[in-house]
């Protein structure tokens, strides 16, 4: 009987397959506009559009098709409306030039928009001057890759976010530029999503920014030149691998801000050239390890609200001040990491220090109370201080210190 059946289904299959057709779309065709192949597409076609220009203005596909671009074609929203919207499962959009979608504050124009829909691929697009680049809407086991996106310059007011995910499940976000936005990726209730290998560059605000998206895993991403840097908010459960937060500098600029999140994994990331490489707030049980910390402004800000944290073998190097806080923590944990500035011994030769290191100095601390104190930055009178404290601590806080710093870098 299962025989019978499983037969029967193949037979099924066969026949959905040898029925999809492949409708071709030119200025020489019988089909000329994308519209108008979408109106004789069946489920399972494939829609080929040549190059040349083809103009959609909120075009909406109900159907399971392909559509791959050859030499990208371009797809025009003449800033009219959206460009296309994804309303149907397991379409692919491929190899399209997207153009011109629409801008405006009371609704969030995108060049594509995929609303509740599963398995959609959309792949080796460019998206240029649109509002929001890709946006996808309470779907499921979606596919963004190769896809380069250069917002729309009209200034971090007026343009919106290159990736956008809104209550979305199981997105794979992979090898994508996103550039000009202003956020390079946005997520907000996006879960189990894994973003890996993208660029996010000279965007306005935020590289990354994403809040209540449980269980997401980052990995390989290059988040630089920033306005801003990349911002983790009310989330948990979020494990960061390999990734390279650098030149993002400003008044209020990070490389890595990590505001009331928990039970999350930092490892092996490399944070270099940031005013800050990283700020805590209100974080918890949050593990740093193998991270490389190199000529930041600071290389870490923990508040003391922060709780239950460790940091474990990371490298410290060239940073003006390697760790601020503003009270006493609690409950955390600081060992083996290297620290450039430790000046401890270590007789034993076991390549850890005798000594336990404090990374908070005294004149980072009169910084954050007197900001226009950091004119004396370098100055005798502050080597003088910084002196006096480590020789008689009685100011910075007795708890924020590496009970064992490493003599030598960690390799990581």
């Amino acid at each position: 009987m299962k025989t019978v059946v499983l037969s029967c289904f193949l037979i099924l299959v066969s026949c959905f397959l040898a029925e999809a057709r492949t409708i071709v779309v030119c200025s020489d065709c019988k089909v000329k506009q994308l519209t108008a192949a979408l109106d004789i597409a069946a489920d399972y076609d494939t829609i080929l559009l040549k190059k040349g220009t083809y103009l959609s203005v909120n075009t909406e596909i109900k159907k399971q098709v392909v559509i791959i671009g050859e030499g990208y074609p371009v797809i025009d929203g003449q800033e009219k409306d959206e460009v296309l919207v994804v309303l149907s499962d397991n379409v692919v959009i491929s190899g399209l030039w997207i153009k011109n979608s629409k801008r405006g504050s009371m609704k969030d124009y995108a060049g594509i928009r995929v609303n509740e829909a599963k398995n959609v691929k959309i792949i080796n697009c460019k998206l240029e001057n649109t509002f929001f680049g890709i946006y996808l809407s309470k779907s499921q086991n979606c596919l963004i890759a190769n896809n380069h996106s250069k917002g729309a310059n009209y200034g971090k007011s007026d343009t919106g976010n290159g990736i956008h995910l809104w209550k979305c499940d199981s997105v794979k976000i992979e090898n994508n530029q996103m550039e000009g936005h202003r956020d390079g990726m946005y997520f907000e209730f996006a879960h189990f999503c894994l973003i890996e290998k993208n660029l996010c560059e000279r965007n306005y605000r935020y590289g990354l920014h994403f809040m209540f998206s449980d269980d997401d895993v980052y990995r390989n991403n290059t988040f630089q030149n920033n306005g801003t840097g990349v911002a983790v908010m009310y989330t948990k459960n979020v494990e960061m691998y390999d990734n390279t937060f650098q030149n993002n500098w400003g008044d209020a600029a990070y490389g890595l801000l990590l505001k009331d999140i928990s039970n999350s994994i930092i490892e092996r990331n490399t944070f270099t050239n940031n005013t800050v490489g990283v700020t805590m707030e209100g974080s918890n049980m949050i593990t740093f390890s193998k991270n490389n910390f190199t000529s930041n402004g600071y290389a870490l800000k923990v508040m003391a609200n922060c709780i239950r944290d460790t940091f474990m073998y990371n490298n410290f190097t060239a940073n003006t001040f390697d760790a601020a806080t503003n009270g006493e923590l609690r409950e955390n944990s600081f060992m083996y990491n290297y620290w450039d500035k430790y000046e401890g011994y270590d007789l034993n030769r076991d390549k850890i220090g005798d000594v336990p290191f404090r990374p908070v100095s005294l004149y980072s601390m009169i910084i954050e109370q007197m900001p226009y104190a950091v004119m004396l930055l370098r100055s005798f009178t502050v080597e003088i201080l910084n002196r006096a404290e480590k020789s008689i601590p009685g100011i910075v806080p007795e708890t924020f210190q590496d009970y064992a710093p490493m003599m030598k870098p960690n390799t990581l």
